[in-house]
């Protein structure tokens, strides 16, 4: 009988040695907790750079200096543009567009007024587009300058909405579509000057 006691015993000490072993211990769950947390930040962080290489590689930000493109785009304003576009489309007459200038590192926004193959004139304070007299409704004043040109291939013809106050193609000449970066899309500051920017449609 002593016997059969003792061996009840040791087969009740046994399966509770065995619950242990199945049951995490308070440093197991710590470790684990911290693991994950690590885990969940490291991912966290990793998507939040992703999506910003993203956005930033779809959309850029710009900030307008000066007054060449008035009354469309005023001094100060801050602009969204769209910088695949013109990877899917080519520049279309009167777009709003954003570029290296050709002959320094200055980033200039400007309006398509010509592509190739196009006749471009100012003359009588107007702009003439291989014959026609355009409907400008968005610039600041009539053209006081005059001049032609004949737009090669690869290249743009662009102006400024505030004609006689603008570093344009009238002024250098043309732009090569390799120095385009995108199209203009919004106005997002100031706040009170929030608006979707128009391009003239040909």
């Amino acid at each position: 009988m002593a016997v059969a006691d003792s061996n009840s015993s040791i087969g009740v000490y046994q399966e509770e040695i065995i619950d242990f072993s199945d049951t995490e211990t308070p440093t197991q769950e710590s470790y684990q907790s911290t693991e994950i947390l690590v885990r969940e930040i490291v991912e966290t962080l990793l998507l939040t750079f992703f999506i910003f290489w993203l956005v930033n590689s779809l959309v850029g930000r710009y900030r307008i200096d000066g007054s060449s493109m008035n009354p469309t785009l005023e001094d100060k304003q801050y602009l969204l543009i769209n910088n695949i576009s013109y990877f899917l489309d080519d520049p279309a007459l009167g777009d709003v567009i954003v570029f290296h200038h050709p002959n320094n590192d200055l980033n200039l926004i400007k309006r398509v007024i010509g592509v190739a193959g196009d006749h471009v004139e100012v003359q009588n304070h107007q702009v003439i587009l291989n014959g026609t007299v355009l409907d400008e409704p968005y610039i600041q004043d009539n053209p006081r300058y005059s001049g032609s040109w004949d737009v090669p291939d690869g290249q743009y013809f662009v102006l400024g909405d505030n004609r006689n106050n603008s570093s344009d193609s009238h002024s250098w000449s043309y732009l090569p579509a390799e120095n385009i970066v995108g199209r203009s899309l919004l106005i997002y500051w100031p706040p009170t000057d929030w608006k979707i920017i128009p391009h003239a449609p040909r």
